[in-house]
């Protein structure tokens, strides 16, 4: 496989090989994008309302293969372009309201009533926003191949895929007075999950492209990122007893998967997810106002005991503390803040490769 902005792309791929199994070939990976000296003007256009501006995807795919050019993807740093059609995308294709914002995409309920509604709230391939999402995909690899990676959209499915079709509040009340609903709903959706998993997942790998995403990790097979930002509203108790098994099984589809484990509410699920042996690492995000690594040593420490793998967003100055508390097999700097040029980042990569 070769990519044009990814000149070094095979002993990257080696690097992070190892690390989905915790062990390293010469050095963690690191991911570090500098900018190019003369980058090329990315086009600008105006719109009359966000929903075009999202679904202008000709535009978008070309604004996006200009803008991947003015980096210099750098160390382990992969050059990946995605689909993004905002974080509920998939819960629109089963049926849920859905409007776009400048940035993100929201979704509204679609099932108010259980017994009515339920079994509606299904999978549509003819729905226009997931025809949308495919062309993007097909639009973003005619561009990509040969230059830079293509990857798979950000589907959010599971719990947090529930609490869109139901609404987070109603299905937090749900988790008590409708729990066999729930976990009905959950299953059979999980089923089509996994069947638009991959149309998107043949699509890519038919061009010989690795499978990723909006986290930049990468495996030849299927791998994916997990999630339920819903969980920081309910009890261990009540994420093992409904949630827990599903997403078991989402990581046995997977060969490969990093569990996206959003803010302090989520952690007191930590140990649930590392007892999951088909889950290969953790994402850890503190949120905002929450942020330094010296707060979070011991999570990281339990995460690496657990023998997960761990991502690390850290700034420069608290690399010292990370070579001080963690074991460099199965961390992967997805993120070092100030490393800015390549003189500094050829110093940090030197003492990264020490580090034992």
């Amino acid at each position: 496989m070769q990519f044009s902005l990814k000149p070094d792309y095979e002993i990257s791929k080696q690097r992070y090989d190892a690390f989905w199994h915790c062990e390293i070939i010469d050095r963690p990976p690191v991911s570090i994008i500098l900018p190019v000296e003369n980058p090329k003007p990315v086009p600008a256009k105006t719109y009359e309302t966000y929903q075009e501006q999202w679904l202008d995807l000709d535009f978008r795919a070309e604004a996006t293969a200009i803008s991947m050019s003015n980096y210099i993807y750098y160390a382990d740093a992969l050059p990946i372009a995605w689909p993004n059609m905002g974080p509920e995308i998939f819960s629109a294709w089963c049926g849920c309201g859905y409007e776009f914002g400048e940035t993100t995409a929201w979704s509204s309920p679609c099932i108010h009533d259980w017994d009515a509604d339920a079994d509606k709230a299904v999978f549509n391939p003819e729905h226009p926003l997931f025809k949308a999402t495919l062309d993007f995909t097909h639009k973003l690899l005619d561009y990509g191949r040969g230059n830079f990676i293509v990857g798979l959209t950000d589907f959010h499915p599971g719990g947090d895929h529930i609490a869109a079709l139901r609404d987070p509040q109603t299905l937090a009340i749900d988790m008590i007075e409708n729990t066999d609903k729930v976990k009905a709903k959950l299953k059979s959706s999980m089923k089509e999950y996994f069947q638009v998993y991959d149309i998107f997942y043949n699509i890519l790998r038919n061009e010989g492209m690795p499978i990723t995403s909006w986290t930049p990790l990468i495996h030849e097979g299927r791998f994916y990122i997990p999630s339920n930002d819903f969980s920081c509203m309910i009890s261990k108790k009540m994420f093992d007893e409904i949630f827990l098994p599903d997403l078991i099984e989402e990581c046995r589809f997977y060969e490969r998967s990093i569990y996206h484990l959003d803010g302090p509410g989520a952690l007191h699920h930590l140990d649930s997810l590392l007892e999951i042996k088909e889950l290969n690492a953790i994402q850890w995000v503190c949120g905002a106002g929450n942020e330094g690594y010296a707060k979070w040593i011991k999570v990281y420490q339990k995460i690496q005991q657990a023998g997960k793998g761990i991502q690390l967003n850290i700034t420069l100055d608290e690399l010292p503390m990370v070579f001080e508390t963690l074991r460099p097999e199965g961390v992967w700097f997805a993120e070092i803040r100030g490393v800015e040029d390549k003189e500094t980042a050829d110093l940090v990569l030197k003492r990264i490769s020490k580090w034992e």
